[in-house]
């Protein structure tokens, strides 16, 4: 399995021979070079969205159509697109598990907002989520743009995630300090990844507080299209 950050919130998740594009935030990423975006997205099998907000969602839509891929997400939403863009959604809701090829992929909760831009000011589009992705032997808890919440006990109750991918730049979602009390107080993860962070000088620029707080946890700071073998 090959974790590959691609800026920001935005992922390449390699498993069980599935690509999943988590938010993958192309145009405008400050992070992503345009020379950097066929590498980060050729392949993909899989787009996963966690919220509609314009660093998530905005290559979304013609990322599906030009690589011919579904795109996975909250129901409301996908239920939308499929009408009215025409493209391939797989649409569930929180506590709902959907099976991409070997991968198993449940739809958690996280505490945000999901809009986007018009004209007429903001829409609400569907709401935020995170997910847990299993496979090869692994579960990924994949935050989403969250705070801290208690439902995160119930999370590693029910599934006992190893890898932890967890928004930590702060002002949006929680902070490095935050993240890691998360960490702590709800879960036993052997790696975690913090992302949503370094983008903007608004947000933590380093996870030195993530790693101090997690003596015995593998905290592996990403770099852009270097993938991460676990």
């Amino acid at each position: 399995m090959n974790i590959i950050w691609l800026g920001h919130g935005s992922f390449r998740i390699e498993i069980a021979g599935q690509v999943l594009l988590v938010d993958p935030w192309l145009s405008g990423n400050p992070m992503l070079t345009e020379d950097q975006h066929a590498p980060a997205t050729d392949g993909g099998t899989h787009i996963l969205l966690t919220h509609a907000h314009g660093d998530h969602v905005t290559d979304v839509l013609p990322l599906a159509r030009k690589l011919g891929i579904p795109v996975v997400g909250q129901y409301d939403l996908m239920n939308h697109w499929a009408t009215s863009e025409g493209i391939e959604t797989v649409g569930f809701n929180k506590g709902g598990t959907v099976t991409l090829g070997e991968v198993k992929v449940t739809m958690v909760h996280a505490v945000h907002s999901s809009t986007f831009a018009t004209p007429d000011g903001p829409k609400v589009a569907g709401t935020e989520c995170g997910y847990m992705i299993a496979g090869e032997g692994h579960t990924i808890y994949l935050s989403g743009d969250t705070d801290v919440m208690a439902d995160m006990g119930l999370f590693h109750d029910l599934h006992e995630p190893d890898i932890g991918i967890l928004c930590a730049g702060g002002h949006f979602t929680m902070d490095m300090t935050r993240a890691a009390y998360a960490a702590k107080r709800f879960f036993d993860f052997k790696t975690v990844i913090p992302c949503h962070y370094r983008t903007f000088p608004i947000l933590e620029q380093t996870a030195e507080v993530l790693a101090a707080a997690l003596p015995g946890v593998d905290v592996i700071e990403p770099q852009v299209l270097e993938p991460i073998a676990l």
